[in-house]
């Protein structure tokens, strides 16, 4: 069975459970593989489906899209608490050698050169038309490599990508190295993520501000490396951990203080991230966008802009210079059904059609439905009124500043 007929499959039938729609039309969404038999697991599967997971395909791997409490519950669980992610089926890769700076950056927009020590970035893989390949979290360690965290989704291609680029870089007498690394990561976001992991980190959590990364110890396992960072817009971090210990941090997580965390699935981070106003790849950049209309010029720094060297700059830089014909936005609507993705939108008085919504559900935490896409770039102004077709009837809304739900990010006080 295609993708595209066993989504509709999925989603046709989810319609008739009641207070499912959401979690089917994600599941419909981001499912790819076609036979059970064909997924792969992370090391936790088990322990997942021990602790309750419902588990779900999602870009070719088994995982928990929720546990026993609800969505919602989950979702308001980490903003309020701590949760913890399996996100091992993510794509960590280590990039060695003198020149693996000027390597990444052939690849992608980032300023990797202008990071300090353990500092990563967000950026994007690009095509030579200037479209987004994946987006990805680059840091610049302390320890002689690169460290790269991409999507699940697009872990072959990213990889077949860095590799042959690799295979040139070795031709024209670069030295440059990449290594595909076996580990498990675990995500650990909410309010109350420095109370479960102080008890077993090896380091001071204030010394690591957002977007910082280091390799220490966590509930006595050494060679782990944390990252304050995280797809939540909660304070967090993600932990890159030797597979045989997975399990056992993963305990001490749920187990170690008198915070109540508690394992949270996809589905829940699905909508915490979009109340984040942060991007998913497939649905709100791909490749047939570029960073400008997707909001992301702010990744490309003025070095890059000055060198235009990174792959589809003319077109994106032109872009850029020019302003975008569409713009990624976000939206508040009151009432009906939540826009969800592939929902026209229209102009206020519901005659002309101006953009596409690209990702929407209804907000645990603002009780009223949020949603993002791309409109045509004059109705992208904050307070525009437009009008959102959803099951055939316009549903009201209006151009709304992003993140929907404020950041708790942390950052340094020096």
């Amino acid at each position: 069975m295609s993708f595209i007929s066993r989504s509709a499959q999925l989603t046709s039938l989810c319609r008739h459970q009641r207070g499912r729609t959401k979690f089917c039309e994600f599941l419909a969404r981001h499912s790819y593989a076609t036979e059970a038999k064909d997924l792969k697991k992370t090391v936790l599967h088990d322990y997942h489906v021990k602790l309750g997971g419902k588990m779900v395909d999602f870009a070719g791997w088994s995982m928990p899209v929720q546990y026993k409490d609800s969505i919602k519950d989950s979702h308001l669980h980490c903003r309020s608490h701590a949760s913890v992610f399996d996100v091992s089926h993510m794509l960590q890769t280590k990039i060695y050698g003198k020149d693996k700076i000027k390597f990444i950056e052939s690849l992608t927009v980032a300023d990797v050169q202008g990071l300090k020590e353990n500092q990563g970035c967000l950026s994007v893989f690009t095509t030579e038309s200037g479209g987004i390949i994946d987006d990805l979290i680059v840091t610049n360690t302390s320890e002689d490599y690169l460290f790269v965290v991409s999507n699940a989704g697009c872990a072959e291609k990213d990889f077949a990508l860095m590799k042959n680029r690799e295979e040139e870089f070795k031709a024209w007498g670069h030295n440059v190295k990449i290594e595909k690394l076996d580990n498990a990561l675990l995500a650990v976001q909410g309010p109350g993520m420095i109370k479960a992991l102080d008890p077993g980190l090896g380091i001071q959590l204030e010394s690591l501000p957002f977007m910082t990364s280091v390799t220490t110890t966590v509930f006595g396992v050494q060679k782990c490396r944390v990252t304050r960072c995280g797809y939540t817009g909660e304070d967090g971090v993600e932990i890159s951990i030797p597979q045989d210990k997975a399990a056992f941090i993963t305990d001490w997580l749920l187990h170690s203080s008198d915070e109540e965390v508690r394992l949270a699935g996809l589905a829940a981070r699905d909508s915490l991230r979009l109340e984040a106003g942060l991007c998913l790849y497939g649905s709100d950049i791909d490749e047939t966008t570029n960073p400008i209309e997707a909001g992301l010029a702010w990744t490309i720094s003025k070095r890059r802009r000055a060198a235009a060297d990174f792959p589809g700059a003319p077109e994106i830089l032109q872009t850029l210079k020019e302003k975008p014909k569409k713009r990624r936005v976000g939206f508040l609507s009151v009432g009906g059904a939540p826009p969800r993705s592939g929902a026209k939108i229209f102009d206020s008085e519901g005659g002309k059609e101006i953009g596409y919504i690209t990702s929407g559900c209804p907000s645990p935490s603002l009780r009223v439905n949020v949603s993002m896409g791309y409109v045509e770039t004059p109705f992208s102004k904050i307070d525009t009124h437009l009008k959102i077709q959803v099951r055939n009837k316009f549903v009201e809304a209006t151009v709304t500043k992003m993140p929907f739900v404020p950041a708790n990010y942390f950052f340094s006080k020096k």
